[in-house]
């Protein structure tokens, strides 16, 4: 989305100046000022118009109830994609199919990666702080240390 504005407004459109974060924002965090902004703009037949309405429908994906609708929608998603020749978008298309199964999942398991990155950023955290380890060895006790939630209480006899 971003890079499609970047580039219009580069070129063409001195409209499109000084809204970045407009275009990143979810429509119900905007300001009463910009949602009046994105509403004009929106009028306007500008390849970011287009960039955003399909961003925005892509969200779409993660409130449907069904796996088979949300499969289905984003077929059809990718396709309009495909149609509208908007190149980053069209990028963005092409790594969804090369995970295809791994998005549809979500919708069968609900699960996601948040609690991974989580961890990994306590363990790069402990390696920042150590300066590094002598041994892999230690390393690895430091993380079952850090990410383990080891009880380290007086010993009960």
């Amino acid at each position: 989305m971003d890079e499609v504005r970047r580039e219009e407004s580069k070129h063409h459109h001195e409209l499109l100046k000084n809204t970045r974060y407009m275009w990143l924002k979810r429509p119900r965090n905007l300001t009463e000022h910009q949602r009046d902004l994105l509403d004009e703009l929106l009028a306007q037949p500008l390849q970011t118009v287009r960039a955003y309405t399909l961003s925005q429908q892509s969200g779409s994906f993660y409130e449907l109830p069904d796996p088979d609708t949300a499969e289905e929608f984003l077929r059809r998603w990718i396709v309009e994609v495909d149609s509208s020749g908007l190149e980053p978008l069209q990028t963005f298309a092409r790594m969804l199919e090369d995970h295809w199964l791994g998005v549809i999942r979500w919708h069968h398991s609900r699960i996601n990666n948040g609690l991974l990155e989580g961890l990994n950023s306590l363990i790069q955290a402990a390696k920042r702080r150590a300066r590094g380890y002598r041994t892999n060895r230690n390393f690895i006790t430091m993380i079952y240390l850090i990410v383990g939630k080891l009880n380290a209480g007086p010993a009960i006899a």
